[in-house]
């Protein structure tokens, strides 16, 4: 009598996986599939319609000024309001809003002033979507496996971006950068109908409390309290700016007259993707004890895109740097969102998300608005030299500051995330042990419960 074969068991999600970390990775892989061609297709649909490096700088600076004026206002609202909802919302004006500039690409009718416009529709968009989507992914981590669900949610967002950039720069070279904003509005839709599916029941209500202002100062106090804290976002207001103006206007200019057109650009985009991949899987296995001196250490070969395009590289070289550029950078990446999860209460991460996003955008509406007339003045490899200059000691300068050097992370188990939703694949929750719960000190308030989403700063970027 022979025996019965051995069932298989089916596979399990990790118990850090829950269903909010799920949906968060699927739609942000979605989101960024068509983002990073999209932002090719935007540069490349100006210069189409007769367009100057000026003009591609103001339809950049169009993006990141509406990320401006509203980026505090949004994480206010986003610890306010259930997060999915202001999440949907956003995802509905960044697919209208790119929807409308792919009809008026494909149809030969856009104007200058409409791109600026549609553009800072899809910055209004993001102004209220960040903060919000920063807030919902720390609050349903634990913080036993924070650094690795960070290292795999980002993986899925920069893998997304691999085949997104490269597949993007041949489809403009193609059938042009129409149709791939097109593309881009439609993963926008998806998106949106997967985050209506999260969540936020294991979000402790609001006490009833102060106004907007009452919000926001609570959320600048959390911020100046804690040096590491500010100091890195102030670096990365400059280091964004020059990094953001060199990408988004001088690398396809330089794609353009050195190096063959937007497909080689688009293949350098996608060979940082596959960096940022390596580099997750990495920090899926790294723990570094001092993980904002790992981090801040890795920043530094962010300056190295801006120096190949200055010399200007061939293309196997600056595919080569741009993937290295790649690793470090999601070191840093994961690093820092450990940090904000560990030091961080959970009912002020999108407002504390929202000053560390406002200080990473503040200078790029002028940066990338100012980086024709920059060419103009001093040439392009100058400006491209002094980008790669200020990028390498600003860098510096942070590891001058003790707690950037010094903070360090805590032992698995004694920081666990507010609020999570953690469960077993057949949806019995995880009982948490009393020996989780440790003592809280001031300075490092622990997420009160269980359970397991980063488009934002530097590699921090909907």
């Amino acid at each position: 009598m022979t025996s019965a074969a051995p069932r298989r068991r089916p596979m399990r999600r990790p118990l850090w996986a829950g269903r909010n970390y799920s949906l968060l990775t699927a739609a942000a892989f979605v989101t960024n599939l068509g983002a990073q061609g999209a932002l090719i297709a935007a540069a490349f649909a100006v210069l189409d319609a007769g367009g100057s490096a000026g003009d591609v700088g103001l339809v950049a600076a169009a993006r990141t000024l509406p990320l401006v004026l509203f980026l505090l206002i949004g994480g206010a609202v986003a610890d306010r309001l259930p997060r999915h909802r202001v999440m949907v919302a956003a995802n509905t004006l960044n697919c209208v809003s790119q929807a409308l500039f792919a009809y008026l690409v494909l149809t030969g009718d856009a104007q200058l002033w409409q791109m600026m416009l549609l553009t800072a529709l899809g910055g209004t968009g993001q102004a209220f979507f960040a903060p919000a989507s920063e807030g919902m992914l720390l609050s349903t981590v634990s913080g036993e496996h924070a650094g690795r669900a960070f290292a795999l949610y980002r993986m899925a967002v920069h893998g997304a971006g691999i085949g997104g950039a490269a597949l993007g720069g041949a489809l403009i070279a193609v059938i042009g950068p129409g149709w791939v904003l097109a593309v881009d509005a439609a993963a926008f839709a998806v998106a949106g109908a997967l985050r209506a599916f999260l969540d936020v029941g294991h979000v402790p209500p609001r006490e009833p409390g102060g106004g907007m202002l009452t919000d926001l100062r609570e959320g600048w106090q959390e911020v100046v309290g804690r040096p590491w804290l500010w100091s890195i976002v102030l670096q990365f207001a400059v280091v964004n700016a020059v990094v953001g103006a060199a990408e988004a206007v001088y690398g396809p200019l330089v794609a353009r007259d050195d190096l063959g057109g937007p497909a080689p650009w688009g293949l350098a985009l996608g060979a940082f993707g596959v960096g940022t991949v390596c580099g997750a899987l990495v920090m899926m296995r790294w723990r570094p004890r001092r993980m904002l001196l790992a981090g801040t250490l890795c920043v530094l070969p962010l300056s190295l895109p801006s120096a190949a395009l200055a010399v200007p590289v061939p293309v196997a070289v600056l595919v080569a740097v741009m993937f290295v550029t790649g690793i470090a950078i999601e070191v840093f990446g994961v690093s820092w969102m450990t940090a904000l999860h560990q030091e961080i209460p959970e009912d002020k991460f999108s407002r504390v998300s929202a000053y560390d996003w406002l200080g990473s955008v503040a200078m790029l509406p002028l940066a990338t608005a100012l980086a024709g007339p920059a060419e103009s003045a001093f040439g392009r490899d100058t400006a491209l030299w002094g980008c790669a200059a200020l990028v390498f000691l600003l860098t510096v300068a942070v590891l001058f500051v003790p707690d950037v050097r010094n903070l360090t992370r805590r032992s698995e188990g004694s920081v666990l995330a507010v609020g999570a939703d953690v469960k077993e694949s057949d949806g019995a929750p995880v009982e948490v042990p009393d020996s989780a719960l440790v003592e809280v000190s001031d300075s490092a308030p622990v997420r009160a419960s269980v359970s397991a989403d980063a488009e934002g700063p530097g590699g921090r970027q909907g």
